[in-house]
């Protein structure tokens, strides 16, 4: 196979596992999403969207994000780790959303990206899921499959990204960013990876994964 069919390959994958792309973050618009990414970050969307119902009773807008302490938002958001941080981002994004944008989250990448704690794997979530601007988030599983599968070298996130905006069509990156993620966590994982469960892999991964892979396992 040579490049174009294998991206071809991994997109007509994709598409027959994953149709429905259902966002992962439980939230109820663009200020709730944004809070939500924010406190994924080094954690798990199961233990996020248990924690955010918590914070979300107590303050779903900037407006009363701001009445509380940065200590008490740490409070409530303390199981999903780095909390300190987060605790400090929430609460002054929240500021920065009254005092600029009249509370409103901005659909530009350059104003999200200038809000405390929120980088550029945040906005490119939230501009692509709150405001489907096609964007191209990587996160750990987008990065390590996308090696694997030998479409990029891996060399940084950064990278990642570029090569997938370049080789994928923009129309399909909002919704093959998610399908990547749903692959990697059900068939590609990082540990108790079983590459005879991993279709794309197996089919076209990078000869040196393979063989590493099967190395270990004699």
């Amino acid at each position: 196979m040579n490049k174009t069919e294998k991206v071809q390959f991994v997109i007509d994958t994709l598409e027959r596992l994953y149709p429905e792309t259902p966002i992962p973050l439980d939230h109820t618009d663009p200020y709730t999403l944004l809070i939500a990414v924010l406190m994924s970050a080094q954690s798990t969307d199961e233990r996020v969207n248990k924690i955010t119902p918590l914070l979300f009773k107590v303050a779903d807008n900037p407006y009363d994000m701001v009445k509380l302490t940065v200590d008490e938002i740490r409070e409530i958001i303390k199981p999903v780790g780095l909390s300190p941080m987060k605790s400090k981002g929430i609460h002054g994004l929240s500021e920065i959303l009254i005092e600029k944008h009249n509370g409103e989250v901005p659909q530009n990448f350059e104003d999200l990206e200038a809000l405390p704690a929120v980088g550029h794997k945040t906005a490119s979530v939230v501009m692509a899921q709150a405001f489907n601007v096609p964007a191209f988030p990587v996160d750990t599983h987008i990065h390590r499959l996308m090696f694997r599968w030998n479409l990029t070298n891996g060399k940084s996130v950064a990278q990642t990204e570029k090569d997938a905006k370049r080789l994928f069509p923009k129309e399909l990156w909002n919704k093959l960013h998610l399908q990547i993620i749903y692959y990697g966590r059900e068939y590609s994982p990082a540990r108790g990876w079983r590459l005879e469960n991993d279709v794309i892999t197996s089919t076209i991964g990078r000869k040196t994964v393979i063989n590493e892979y099967n190395s270990k396992k004699k």
